[in-house]
């Protein structure tokens, strides 16, 4: 089975958010998929996808704080500041983290570990709805 679909992220605030339930949401055919692969293309170069810490939302504000810090706003010396000064800082940081994920798919579930969610990073102070491509390949049930 192949399945593609486009699933848009609601708009958040800047930060690390779990989605996994919105990403699952809108993949309804997944609970189809005995075995498979699903990859994950987050369309935004201002945002990223990674997985960590489902449970502690501490977990996230820490990730937030330290991006921060590795990345701050407002350093000087850079060309790119036409979109504001979160702008270039949200780029640095969307291609640290990266914008694509494949996942595991088994018995029509994520193998992900018991710990594990799928993060969006929002690295925009406005980053508005996001979009992901969900492609997702395997055998069916």
């Amino acid at each position: 089975m192949w399945q593609q679909t486009r699933i848009t992220l609601r708009a958040r605030p800047r930060g690390f958010h779990l989605v996994t339930d919105e990403i699952l949401a809108g993949l309804p055919e997944l609970r189809e998929c005995r075995v498979g692969l699903l990859h994950l293309l987050l369309q935004h170069t201002s945002a990223s996808l990674t997985i960590n810490e489902n449970a502690d939302p501490a977990v996230r504000r820490d990730f937030e704080r330290f991006f921060n810090r590795l990345v701050p706003q407002g350093t000087h010396g850079f060309e790119h500041e036409d979109e504001g000064p979160d702008d270039l800082p949200a780029h640095f940081k969307a291609s640290l983290l990266g914008c694509q994920l494949v996942l595991p798919v088994s018995a029509g579930r994520l193998a992900l570990g018991t710990w594990q969610g799928v993060y969006l990073g929002e690295h925009r102070d406005a980053g508005g709805a996001r979009n992901v491509l969900a492609t997702l390949q395997g055998e069916r049930a």
